[in-house]
C-alpha cells in the first residue's frame, strides 16, 4: 500500500530536521560495533568479577565469547500490579537461554513508581523525574559490557520511556520489551467513575470508594483503563520492539508464558554473533517514531507520550515536535474507544480485534510504514497476526479482519472521528495540547471566567466554601517541570466531572500533566511556557475570560493587549520541597528542559562530536586483581 502523501511528508520533514544529530548517533553506534562484541573486550579480572555466581555451565559458557548472554533489565517490584507478575520472568529467561545454549543474567533493576499510588500526594512530584532516573539506572545495568542482547521488563508510565531512553544509549545491543500483560476485568469503569463523583459530591462513603476502586484494581497485570501504561504497550508494538500481540495477554496464563520464552528466543537470535544481528538505534528511526505517534493517535492514547517521545526520540538523535503530533492528529482518524475515550477496557479491546485490527487498518490505508525493521521478520505485517497455542507450541494465526465489537474498534474506511485523539492548542497563554477522543463534541469548547490557583487543594478548598462560580476555567498554575516535577492533575478530576454533570461549564488549565486516565472535561495541559519560567499564566488574575477551543485550536485571555503586557508576573508560590525526597531532586528542577522538548532533566541524545571507538586493551600490564599497572600505556589505562 501507497504511504498517505500527508505521513510520507511529515515523516520527510523529521527526517531532514534531524539529519546531523540522527547521522551523529548512528555513528557512535557503528563506532561500537566496529570492536566486536564487548565482552571479547573484558580483561579476566573483568570476567571473573561478571561470572563468579554463576553456575558451572554458564561459566563455561560465559569463558567464552561464541555465545550470546543476555542482559535481563527489570522494574520488578510486587506493590506494583503491573510488575509484580515480573518476579518469576529471570528465572524463566534463563531456563529458555540455556536449553539453546546460551546465557542469560539480570543486568540490574529500575525502580518503578505507581502514579495510582502517588496521584494528589507530594510523591507525585518525583513521578516524572523517575523517568530520567530509570533511564541512567538502564545504562547503569549495562555498563559492564557483558551482554549482546538486553530484555526490558517494564509495563507502566514513566518506566518503558525511561527504559527506551537508557536502551537507545546502548543502540549498539539489540533489545526486546517484555510485557506482563493487564489484569482480568474488574467493575466497570464508568461505575468507578460514578463512584468517585458520587464522593467528591458527598454522596458516597469512603468505604463505598475504596471498595469501588478495589473491585476495579483488583489483581496482578496491568490497570486496565487505557491510560500511559496501556498506550506503552500499543506504542511499542507498532515501534516493533516487542513481539507481535503481546500487549494484552493476561498474566499467570500459558500463553503469557510461551510469549516470554519466546521473547528470549528471539533476542538470542538478533545479536551480533549472528547473522540477523538487528540492534535497536538501527530500528528506531524516524518511520518508528512516527508509527509509535500514529498508534497512539488511531487508539486515543494517552497525553503523557507527548512529553516522554519527544524525549525517546531525541536519545536516538530525531527531533520530534508538537506540530508533527498535531499534524499527525489531522491526518490518523480514530479508531479505538476504550477508557477514558470510551467504556471498553483493555481486555475488551483486544477480544474486538485489539493491536492487530488496528494495524491492519492503519497499514492498509498507508497510514503506518509499512517497511519498518522489527524485531521479527516480516516487518509491521507480522503484528496484524494473533498469537495462539497449539498445544503447547506458540503459532500466529492472521487477526481479524473485521471489527469484534464496533463499539470498541472500527475501520479507517467510517471511524468513530476522522481525526486523532490529540490537538495542539496555541494563543497568548502559550503552547499547550488536549485530548479530544475524551471530551464529548458539546464540551470541547468554553468561554468563561478564571479561577485561579496555585494548586490543585486551593480549587477542592474554594468548592467546599462554595466560591466557585457557576462556569468557570480552573487554572493551576507552578505545576511545570521546574516549579515542582510536572505533577499530574488527575485529583481534580472527580470534582469538574461532577460539576459537569451539573450542567455547570467547566475546563482545567494547567503547565502540569493530567493522567493518561482522565478525559471529559476540556483540558489544555502541558502550558508552555510554564509559569515558573515567566509563562503567561503568571499574567492571569482571577475573573479574567479565557477561551478554549479545541476544534480549533486555541488558548487565550481575552484581556486588552495593553492591559495584558503591563501586568507584573505573579511570584512562584510553589512550596519549599523538603520532604519526601524532593530535595534530592532539585537539580533536576533546574536543569529540567520545557515540556515540549521532552521535560528531560539529563543529556539525552548524541554528543556533538560522534562517539570514538575504545581504544584496544593490552593485557601485558592487567595486575592480578583486574586492575592496570600504572606504568601501563596510556591506551590500557583508558581501556
Amino acid at each position: 500500500m501507497t504511504l498517505h502523501p500527508r505521513l510520507h511528508e511529515i515523516t520527510e520533514r523529521i527526517r531532514e530536521r534531524s539529519r546531523p544529530t540522527r547521522q551523529a548517533y548512528l555513528d557512535g553506534i557503528a563506532a561500537v560495533h566496529a570492536n566486536g562484541p564487548q565482552r571479547r573486550r573484558l580483561s579476566c579480572g573483568n570476567l571473573a568479577h561478571a561470572f563468579a555466581a554463576s553456575g558451572a555451565t554458564d561459566k563455561g559458557r560465559l569463558k567464552t565469547d561464541a555465545t550470546p548472554n543476555l542482559g535481563i533489565v527489570s522494574a520488578y517490584n510486587d506493590m506494583l500490579s503491573a510488575h509484580q507478575p515480573f518476579e518469576d520472568y529471570p528465572a524463566l529467561i534463563r531456563e529458555t537461554a540455556r536449553a539453546l545454549g546460551a546465557t542469560a543474567q539480570v543486568a540490574g533493576g529500575v525502580p518503578a513508581m505507581c502514579d495510582g499510588v502517588t496521584q494528589g500526594r507530594p510523591g507525585m512530584e518525583l513521578s516524572l523525574f523517575s523517568r530520567d532516573v530509570i533511564a541512567q539506572a538502564t545504562a547503569i545495568s549495562l555498563s559492564h559490557d557483558m551482554f549482546d542482547a538486553a530484555l526490558y521488563l517494564g509495563v507502566c508510565d514513566k518506566i518503558v520511556p525511561g527504559l527506551l531512553i537508557g536502551a537507545l544509549a546502548f543502540g549498539h545491543l539489540p533489545a526486546v520489551f517484555v510485557p506482563a500483560g493487564p489484569m482480568t476485568p474488574g467493575i466497570p469503569n464508568k461505575l468507578k467513575a460514578e463512584v468517585r463523583e458520587r464522593y467528591a459530591a458527598g454522596e458516597a462513603t469512603r468505604e463505598e470508594l475504596l471498595e469501588a476502586e478495589s473491585g476495579s484494581y483488583h489483581a496482578p497485570g496491568t490497570c486496565t483503563f487505557y491510560g500511559t501504561a496501556n498506550s506503552n504497550q500499543v506504542m511499542l508494538e507498532a515501534m516493533g520492539l516487542q513481539l507481535p500481540g503481546t500487549s494484552f495477554v493476561n498474566p499467570g496464563t500459558p500463553l503469557r508464558t510461551a510469549l516470554t520464552r519466546a521473547a528470549a528466543e528471539r533476542a538470542l537470535r538478533i545479536t551480533a554473533l549472528g547473522g540477523d544481528y538487528r540492534p535497536i538505534g538501527h530500528l528506531v528511526d524516524e518511520r518508528c517514531i512516527v508509527n509509535a505517534m500514529v498508534a497512539l493517535l488511531a487508539t486515543g492514547g494517552s497525553t503523557n507520550h507527548t512529553i516522554h517521545f519527544v524525549a525517546v526520540a531525541r536519545a536516538a538523535g530525531i527531533a520530534l515536535t508538537w506540530d508533527d503530533i498535531d499534524d499527525l492528529s489531522q491526518a490518523v482518524p480514530l479508531l479505538a474507544r476504550v477508557y477514558p475515550n470510551g467504556e471498553a477496557d483493555v481486555n475488551r479491546f483486544a477480544a474486538a480485534g485489539g493491536t492487530q485490527f488496528v494495524f491492519r487498518e492503519l497499514l492498509d490505508a498507508g497510514l503506518m510504514h509499512d517497511d519498518l525493521p522489527t524485531i521479527v521478520p516480516g516487518g509491521m505485517r507480522a503484528y496484524t497476526d494473533e498469537p495462539r497455542l497449539d498445544g503447547d507450541t506458540l503459532a500466529y494465526a492472521p487477526g481479524t479482519a473485521q471489527p469484534g465489537d464496533d463499539a470498541v474498534v472500527r475501520t479507517v474506511a467510517a471511524p468513530f472521528e476522522q481525526h486523532g485523539g490529540l490537538r495542539l492548542l496555541q494563543g497568548n497563554l502559550g503552547r499547550a495540547l488536549i485530548k479530544l477522543s475524551a471530551i464529548k463534541r458539546e464540551y470541547r469548547s468554553i468561554t468563561a471566567p478564571a479561577v485561579v490557583v496555585d494548586n490543585p487543594q486551593a480549587l477542592n478548598k474554594l468548592h467546599a466554601a462554595g466560591a466557585l462560580p457557576q462556569d468557570f476555567v480552573a487554572v493551576v498554575r507552578f505545576q511545570g517541570p521546574r516549579a515542582n516535577g510536572m505533577p499530574e492533575m488527575h485529583s481534580l478530576t472527580p470534582l469538574l466531572g461532577m460539576l459537569q454533570n451539573q450542567g455547570r461549564r467547566v475546563a482545567l488549565v494547567t503547565d502540569g500533566r493530567l493522567s493518561g486516565a482522565s478525559g471529559k472535561i476540556p483540558s489544555a495541559i502541558h502550558v508552555t511556557p510554564e509559569t515558573a519560567r515567566g509563562g503567561a499564566l503568571a499574567r492571569l488574575r482571577d475573573g479574567d475570560i479565557i477561551r478554549l477551543d479545541g476544534e480549533q485550536g486555541v488558548l487565550e485571555a481575552l484581556v486588552d493587549a495593553t492591559e495584558w503586557n503591563a501586568r507584573s508576573l505573579d511570584a512562584d508560590t510553589t512550596p519549599p520541597a523538603w520532604d519526601l525526597g524532593r530535595n534530592l531532586f532539585a537539580n533536576s528542577r533546574a536543569m529540567v528542559t520545557p515540556a515540549d522538548q521532552g521535560a528531560l532533566s539529563i543529556s539525552c541524545g548524541p554528543p556533538l562530536q560522534p562517539h570514538h571507538a575504545a581504544p584496544e586493551y593490552d593485557a601485558e600490564y592487567e595486575l592480578g586483581n583486574g586492575e592496570v599497572a600504572a606504568d601501563a600505556p596510556h591506551e590500557a589505562k583508558d581501556a
